[in-house]
């Protein structure tokens, strides 16, 4: 049984087809480094989307609790009683319940954060940054432990 030229050809071909697969699927894995920065893109775009999701999410609840504020002012030295505004002389309309007082702590918390970040924006931009930093670190390290 002896095969046609033509045939051992076609065969020789297919065998190197497939030996530079090979020797390509060896180089990739055996580049390291290179396989590191594209891990690296994967989790940077990763935390791009997810820190955008959050900027997003806390926007809107900016914008959710600016359109709840009593008399709908956008400036919060107007509509918190703490601040002196023009609220200050109103009887707290909590009635004794729980849940209005938590909304009353929370607004107070969330004016204090405000006049906070204002008087001091390098202090907070670092603090901010810190936070986000942490966070990161910890999602990144969450992931390389599965």
């Amino acid at each position: 049984m002896t095969r046609q030229p033509e045939e051992i050809r076609r065969e020789i071909e297919t065998t190197r087809d497939e030996l530079a697969d090979t020797a390509a699927a060896l180089a990739y894995k055996a580049d390291v480094k290179a396989r590191g920065k594209e891990r690296v893109e994967e989790v940077k775009q990763d935390m791009r989307a997810k820190v955008d999701g959050v900027k997003g999410t806390v926007t809107g609840k900016v914008e959710e609790l600016k359109a709840k504020a009593p008399g709908g002012s956008s400036d919060p030295a107007m509509a918190h009683p703490a601040a002196g505004g023009a609220m200050a002389n109103q009887p707290p309309s909590n009635g004794g319940s729980a849940k209005a007082a938590a909304a009353e702590q929370f607004k107070t918390a969330a004016h204090t954060a405000q006049v906070q970040v204002k008087q001091r924006p390098i202090e907070s931009a670092a603090l901010a940054a810190a936070i986000l930093g942490f966070a990161l670190g910890y999602l990144i390290a969450r992931r390389r432990a599965y």
